[in-house]
C-alpha cells in the first residue's frame, strides 16, 4: 500500500471507530446534552451537504467529462448522483423502523428500572442496531476512503462530518445492550464494533475496486458518495437534530458546517 491509501484508509478507520466516543459519553456523561447534539449533527449535515453539491459532484462531472465527454459526462454524474441516494435508501428501508439506530437516545434512558421482558427486547435492539449501523457504515467507508484517495484535504472533512454523525449512533446501540446486561463492557464492544464496518468497507474499495479505479470509474463513485452524503445528511443528521434539540440550533449547525466547509476548500484550493 502507498502513503495515499494508508492515510485514506485511517481517515476511514478514524470515522467508524467513533462510535466508540458515542459509548463512552453515554457511559461518563450525567445527561444528555441535547443542544450540543443538535448542533453537531447539523454542522455535520452541513459539511455534507456543501461539500457534497459544491466539491465532490463537480469534480465527479469533470472526471466523467473527461472520459466521456461534457454531455455524456453530466448525464452520467446525475445518474450516478441518484444512483448513490437510491442506494442508501434501500439499504435504509431494510431496517426495521422500531429498531433503526437513527432513533436518538438519551444518557437518562439507562437510569430506567430494568424489567426481565424489556431487557431481552432491548438487547434484541440493541443488536439489530449494531448490524443495521455496520451495514449503513459500509458504504459511508467507501465513500470516505474514496474521497481521501482522490483528495486528502477532502478525505479530511468527510471523515470529521462522518465521524460527528456515528457519536450519536454510537450512543443508540450503547444505550439498550447496556440497559439488557448491566455490562459496559459488552455494550462498549458491540457499539464498537458496528463501526469497524466502515475501515471493511475501504477494504472492499480497495481490493475489489483499485485495480479498475480511473478517471471514468472515480468520477462515479465521487458521484455516488455525494449522493449518499446528501440523503444521509436529509434523512438521518437533520430529522435526527431536530428531535435532540431546538430547530434553530439545528439550523445554526447547518450554515456552520457550510461555512467551515467552504473556508477549508478555500484554504487548500
Amino acid at each position: 500500500m502507498d502513503n495515499n491509501v494508508l492515510f485514506a484508509f485511517a481517515l476511514t478507520l478514524f470515522a467508524g471507530l467513533s462510535t466508540g466516543i458515542g459509548s463512552a459519553i453515554a457511559f461518563f456523561a450525567k445527561r444528555t446534552n441535547t443542544k450540543l447534539l443538535a448542533g453537531s449533527l447539523g454542522f455535520s449535515a452541513g459539511v455534507m451537504i456543501y461539500v457534497s453539491f459544491i466539491e465532490i459532484f463537480s469534480k465527479a462531472r469533470i472526471s466523467l467529462s473527461e472520459a466521456a465527454g461534457d454531455f455524456n459526462g453530466f448525464v452520467i454524474t446525475t445518474v450516478s448522483f441518484f444512483a448513490g441516494m437510491a442506494m442508501i435508501g434501500i439499504i435504509d428501508k431494510l431496517v426495521p423502523s422500531y429498531e433503526n439506530p437513527h432513533e436518538p437516545k438519551d444518557i437518562e434512558e439507562m437510569n430506567l428500572p430494568q424489567d426481565n421482558n424489556i431487557k431481552n427486547y432491548l438487547f434484541r435492539m440493541g443488536l439489530f442496531s449494531a448490524l443495521a449501523i455496520g451495514i449503513h457504515n459500509f458504504p459511508e467507508g467507501l465513500a470516505t476512503f474514496t474521497a481521501g484517495l482522490k483528495d486528502p484535504a477532502l478525505g479530511i472533512g468527510i471523515a470529521f462530518a462522518i465521524a460527528i454523525h456515528n457519536i450519536p449512533e454510537g450512543i443508540a446501540v450503547s444505550i439498550p445492550i447496556f440497559y439488557a446486561t448491566g455490562s459496559k463492557k459488552k455494550a462498549f464492544l458491540y457499539s464498537f464494533s458496528s463501526g469497524l464496518a466502515e475501515p471493511v468497507g475501504a477494504l472492499a474499495g480497495y481490493f475489489l475496486l483499485l485495480q479498475f479505479f480511473n478517471e471514468f470509474t472515480f468520477g462515479i463513485l465521487f458521484a455516488v458518495v455525494a449522493g449518499i452524503m446528501v440523503f444521509i445528511s436529509l434523512d438521518e443528521l437533520m430529522p435526527t437534530a431536530e428531535k435532540y434539540g431546538e430547530h434553530h440550533i439545528a439550523i445554526y449547525g447547518l450554515i456552520s458546517g457550510m461555512i467551515i466547509m467552504a473556508g477549508s476548500l478555500l484554504l487548500f484550493a
